[in-house]
Order: structure tokens, then sequence, then C-alpha cells
């Protein structure tokens, strides 16, 4: 049975008791558990309907919570979601373009910010390796990257890019200064010192028209100021320009202050439908649900008392009924109650329509100030909406249904028909223009130098540039050969444990793309040497890497614990370079290490938050040593690979699958006999004993039963070595069938 299908069974399991059945609560219950009971079980109902997109029916339950307690917003975030699917399935194209034009496109300007499209003023990078600007961060605008949807910390540290600002600094001196007074303005509307912010953000209007930041920072102030047209026409010139969700946003809390709550509600789920994770904008929707359905006073109440029993019959409980009878005593109370809400409704329209005068434009007609206001039956809105409070359960259901319907909704509050043509081309001029003032971000020859774009760890040209949290910029690889050693930042010293235990290492795509850019010859160079370097890396045969631990052997598996920092940086090579291996040899005291050793395969990296990782590997192929070296710390060697000699005549290979199956017989046999300790222990560390083998020479290292013994005989690692370096099947299996011979010789005590 579904999630949805058994919330509807419960719900009608306790809340859908009928009178007609005489079913009574238990002796002694507590009556306000029980109504919190149904209250909430009204509300998963209302969420289960929601979640299957069944709107109007949501509708109706949620208002029926209601009447069994209070709706906290946050309870309403499913019911949230299901209008957004249905807002988004119905709009109509004009709208959706909208919502696409609010968005970063692919193609915009490389010294654009992608989430307010304005100059990338003090660059921040995020995780995902995407830069914004500083006052997008900082405002705490992003809940996800807009160009790779990856979700951004809300903890998220808003410095610098270091690099960045210093290119853009050099770069664009005149647009830094008027961000650095934008910043201004955004400081003063934080310390409430709305006049003064209003002072600044026009003058910088005056100097860039276009710099729409500032119209939505002036706008932030007007709306506290209660100039709310002066604000709302500062949003909508954002909005018209093609601006970024933010607009939408500013736009729907100005209309939500000036009382037009159904237009500021259709504009917030416009700002959703273009950026559902875009911070406030959801909140909003779902305080302006709940106040449409929570009962404003005693009215109200018996307004729900009856459309409970009339539309859900099905929550008809012994209070309900008991609660609809004593309404039918009292008809003439009920109809004098009804006529005090028409007149509160009406005393609180024409308070609105006060409140809206004192913000038409001196020597304009009523019609025009309408349409200003971006609403072609904007009064008859504000007179729904102050009237709203005042309805019951079922009216207040019709109502919202009716503002969630797009059939009956203005798209995104537009301006009437006479005017639509002509602000489509103030607003595509608008766009043009900006268009226009952002191509001419254009750098100077003169100011190019590969210098500014330099590592500090190799001295080199920045490859595959990766910013820590602190705002500084490495090579990818150095930056982690550094960590290795120390989680802090190799300039600043700051702490990078988090960023450490996280290991999100994401090329900053801003300095990748300049790079590319601006400096494609010096990138190409760059290049060359890396896939030399790389492929140096590569060769299995000339320096190999080389561990320097324990015995390994083919097909037998080799857990590592690998915290030395010379270690760290040959496992990451061997994985960087795509062979997932490295050589295994023991201690040497003379040569280092062993003439013999077996390569290792890696199969799984687990990276601890310290830095240090569990390796999961299985042996390979045996190897011999042809000479040594050192490479940054590691041991590395020059190898060549060792195979078992094939057995051609019948006669010989008819002896040698009678020793291997007497071998592997005496095997069992001492496994089995194993007390039960080492038994288990042999069981979890190498697993059980291999299978035997139909074809005893399938490959060059012979049957994997032979290495699982050599690995879990009690021996000498000495004795060992030598059983690796065999070449002879014969002589493996002799050798073994001599060990298995003198242990079970010995007593068991």
């Amino acid at each position: 049975m579904s999630h949805v299908a058994d919330l509807e069974e419960r719900s009608a399991f306790f809340i859908g008791a009928d009178a007609a059945d005489g079913v009574s609560e238990e002796e002694g219950e507590d009556e306000d558990q029980d109504q919190d009971q149904q209250h909430e079980l009204i509300l998963q109902k209302g969420n289960a309907l929601a979640s299957r997109d069944c709107l109007k029916e949501a509708i109706d339950w949620f208002s029926a919570a209601t009447r069994f307690g209070p709706v906290k917003p946050e309870q309403l975030s499913t019911f949230v979601d299901c209008i957004l699917r249905n807002f988004r399935r119905k709009s109509p194209p004009g709208q959706a373009n909208t919502g696409a034009e609010a968005g970063a496109p692919a193609s915009a300007p490389v010294f654009d910010c992608p989430g307010c499209r304005g100059f990338l003023a003090e660059p921040a990078t995020a995780a995902c390796g995407h830069s914004y600007c500083r006052r997008c961060v900082r405002r705490r605008l992003l809940a996800r990257c807009r160009l790779c949807g990856e979700a951004v910390a809300a903890g998220h540290k808003d410095k610098p890019n270091v690099a960045l600002c210093a290119l853009l600094e050099k770069w664009f001196p005149d647009e830094l200064e008027k961000s650095r007074t934008l910043s201004e303005v955004e400081a003063m509307c934080k310390r409430k010192r709305y006049k003064e912010a209003v002072s600044l953000a026009t003058e910088l209007i005056r100097s860039d028209p276009h710099r729409t930041a500032a119209r939505l920072s002036r706008a932030e102030a007007y709306t506290a100021l209660k100039q709310y047209r002066l604000a709302l026409e500062d949003a909508e010139f954002c909005s018209r320009s093609g601006c970024s969700v933010e607009a939408l946003f500013r736009k729907a809390m100005v209309l939500h202050e000036m009382g037009q709550v159904d237009e500021s509600l259709q504009v917030f789920l416009t700002c959703l439908t273009t950026d559902e994770d875009f911070p406030g904008a959801k909140r909003q929707v779902e305080k302006i649900l709940c106040d449409l359905l929570s009962p404003a006073d005693e009215n109200v109440k018996v307004g729900l008392r009856e459309t409970t029993q009339n539309t859900l019959p099905h929550l008809r409980s012994k209070a309900l009924v008991a609660e609809a009878q004593a309404q039918a005593q009292s008809p003439v109370q009920t109809q004098q109650q009804h006529h005090q809400g028409r007149a509160a409704s009406a005393h609180h329209v024409d308070n609105q329509e006060k409140r809206w005068e004192s913000l038409e434009r001196p020597g304009l007609s009523r019609a025009q100030s309408l349409r200003m206001h971006g609403s072609v039956s904007g009064e008859e809105g504000l007179k729904r909406v102050s009237s709203a409070p005042q309805l019951g359960d079922q009216d207040k259901g019709s109502l919202l249904k009716r503002k969630l319907s797009v059939s009956d909704m203005e798209s995104c509050v537009v301006d009437s028909g006479s005017s639509k043509h002509k602000k489509q081309g103030v607003a595509k001029s608008s766009r043009q223009q900006t268009a226009k003032a952002k191509a001419c971000r254009s750098v100077p020859e003169s100011l190019l130098d590969p210098n500014d774009l330099e590592c500090s760890l190799c001295m080199r040209l920045f490859y595959e540039p990766v910013t820590t949290p602190c705002g500084h910029t490495f090579c990818k690889s150095c930056l982690e050969r550094c960590l290795d050693h120390n989680p802090q930042c190799p300039l600043c010293k700051e702490s990078l444990k988090e960023y450490l235990a996280c290991r999100k290492y994401r090329v900053t795509a801003l300095l990748d793309t300049l790079i590319k850019q601006y400096w494609s010859q010096e990138y190409a160079e760059r290049t060359k040497i890396h896939l030399e370097e790389t492929r140096e890396l590569s060769d299995l045969t000339k320096n190999v890497p080389i561990f320097v631990c324990t015995m390994a052997y083919p097909t037998v598996p080799c857990p590592l614990h690998v915290f030395e920092p010379r270690y760290r940086l040959m496992i990451r090579r061997c994985m960087d370079t795509g062979t997932r291996q490295f050589g295994m040899c023991i201690s040497d005291p003379q040569k280092g290490f062993a003439d013999y050793g077996c390569m290792l395969i890696i199969r799984s990296v687990h990276f601890l938050p310290d830095g240090r990782s569990v390796v999961d590997t299985i042996g390979g192929k045996r190897f011999r040593i042809l000479s040594r070296g050192v490479k940054d710390g590691y041991s590395t060697a020059d190898i060549e690979h060792l195979a078992d000699s094939r057995v051609d005549d019948s006669d010989e290979l008819g002896k040698l699958q009678e020793l291997h199956d007497a071998v592997y017989e005496q095997a069992q046999v001492w496994f089995q006999n194993l007390k039960i300790r080492f038994h288990n222990q042999i069981l979890q560390h190498f697993g059980p004993m291999p299978e035997r083998e139909a074809d005893i020479q399938a490959t060059p290292n012979g049957p994997a039963c032979c290495w699982w013994l050599l690995a879990v005989l009690p021996i000498d690692p000495r004795y060992q070595l030598s059983v690796l370096s065999m070449t002879s099947l014969k002589d493996r299996l002799v050798k073994i069938q001599h060990i298995l011979t003198y242990l079970q010789s010995i007593p068991s005590n």
C-alpha cells in the first residue's frame, strides 16, 4: 500500500467516525489531546492530497484543519509545492519566458555575476567552483548555484577570491568604485538610514542608470519609508530589464506591503517558478496562505463549523454535531453576526481605499494610478483580499481556489493591454542598452600579464586552479600536496580541516575560463608539461611507485591504512593517472626493499576527515626489481613482471594436477581443524578458501588457493617471499605441502 493511501486509511479510521454508528470516545480520554490528534491527521491528509497534486481537495482539508487548531506556515510546505507545480503547468507561455529571462543564461558576459547579473564585484567562490559577487553571497540570495544547481552551504564564507579581486581591480577600477558605493547604500539600509540610502542610490543611478542592484537597494529603502509607488517603480524597472529573480521578490514584497496580497502571491509564485530555492520566497507564500486559511474572529469560527459539516461529512464527530445543533437553535444570532461581519468588511475596504488614495501620484486619475501599480483589477482585488478574513471556511477555500486559478490570474501583475507593447519595447530597449554597456568591458592587452595568475607554490601558471574557503587559489595538485602535510592554507595559515574533510577540490570556473581565453598559448604549454608528467606516472614498468610495508599476494585482499604524506601523494597519483596500481614490497635492511613484490590494484579509497585514508586493494601481478629510485619522498622502481612456466606434456600435467588436488584436500583438513578463534580471524581478514579451479594454468600466477594459503599460513615473511618469487607451480605446491605437513605434525594444545 502506498504512503498516500496509508494516510487516507489512517485519517478515515481516526476521524471518519459517523454519528449514526454510535461510536464514542473512551471514558476519561482527554478532549484536548484528541483534538490535537485530529488536527495533525487532517494536516497529514491535506499534505497527502497536495503531494498527489489534488489542489482543490487539499485546500478544503487545510481549511478544515484551522477548525481544530492554528496552522503554522512551515506546515504548508507540501501545499506550496503543489500550488507551484500547478502554477508552472498552467502558466501562459509569456509568463514562462519571464522566468527564463530572470535566470542567468549560459551566454552571460564573463564578468557578470550569475546571480544578480550585475558586475562581479568582490567575487567570492562557492564550493562548486562558480563565483558570485559578494553582495549575493552576503545577502544570502543563493540557496543553490544558478549554474550547476549544487546547494550553497548556509554558512558559506563570503571571503573574496584574492586572485580574481586583484585582476578586476586592475582591469575595471571604475566598476569597482561604483560597487563600493552600492555597498555603502546597503550598509545605510542595514543601519536604518533610509533617506541617506535613497539619496546615495539616486546619485549612483544617475551615473549608471542600468545598475539594477542600486535600484533594488533603493526600492528596499523606499519600502521602509512607505513610499510604495516609488519602490514599485524601481522593482518593475529591474524585472522588465531581464534582471535577476531578486527583482521579482522585491516587487512581491512591495505589493504585499501595499496590501495587494493576491497580486503579491502571484509574483512570489513567479519568483519560485524562476528559482524554486530562492531564499524567503517560499516562506512568504506559506505565510500568505496561512493568513488566508486561518480564522480571524468568532464570525469565521461559526462559518467554519457550518462548512465543516457541509463539505466534509466524514469529519463529523460528536463535538462537531453538537456545535452544529447549537448553531441551528439560534439562527437569528447567526444572521446578526453575519451582518456585523459584512459591516466590518466594508469598513476595512474603506480604510484600504484611503490608503490607496494616499499612494496615488498627484495629478493622475485613479485608473491611471491603478495601471501604474500593475493591476487591471487592482481595486476589486483589494476588496477581495480585505474581506477575506470575514469569510467562512468554504468561502475562503473558494476564494483561495480562485486566487490560485491561473485562468483568473493576471500574469505576474501584467499591465493593461494598451500599454503592453509599449512596455515590451521599453524592456527590450533597456536590455539592449544594458547589453551594450556590458560589451564595453574589454580588457586592454597592455594589462594582460600571465604573472597575475601564477601559483604561489609551483611558481607556474595555474593548472586546474582551486580556491580555498579563505579565498586563496592554487593548482589543484599543489594544494593537495600541501594538505597532505598540514591542513592549513599555505599563505594565510587558516585552518582547512573542514575543507579537507569534504575533499571538494572543484576547479574555479572563472579563473580557468580567463586563462584559456587570454593566455591560450601559455595554457597550452602548461597543459603539455602536465600531460608529460602524467604519462610518466602511468608507465607500469618504469618508475613504478613502491609501497614498502608488508607481503602482498595475487588475488588476495590487502587493506591499507595510509597516513604518511608521501604515500598519500602516491595513492592520489595512482588514482589521478587512472592506473590505480602500485607495487608492494617488504623492507630490506641493505637495499631498502626486497627484490620481489606484488602489484596491488586499488578497488576503493575511503578518505578520513583528517586526510588519512583506508585503501581497499587486491593483489595483481608479481614482479622482480630491476633498479631502484625515489620520487617526491616515496620509493620507485623499474620492474619486470613474473609468470609461471607452462607445462605442456600431458603426463607431467596429470601429475601436477594430482599434486594440486592432494595439497588442496590437505589444506581443507588443516583449515577445518583450526581452533574456532583462528578460523574466524582468517575468514574476517582473508575471506573463505577459494574454490578448486578446473584449469590450474589458466592465469600466469597459477591457482588462487596457493596464494590464499601462503597468506594465512603462520610462516616467516622471508620464506613467503621465496615462494612468491617462484615461477614453477610444482615447486610452489611442494613448498606449501611441506609447510602443511609440518603444521599438522605439531600436537594441538
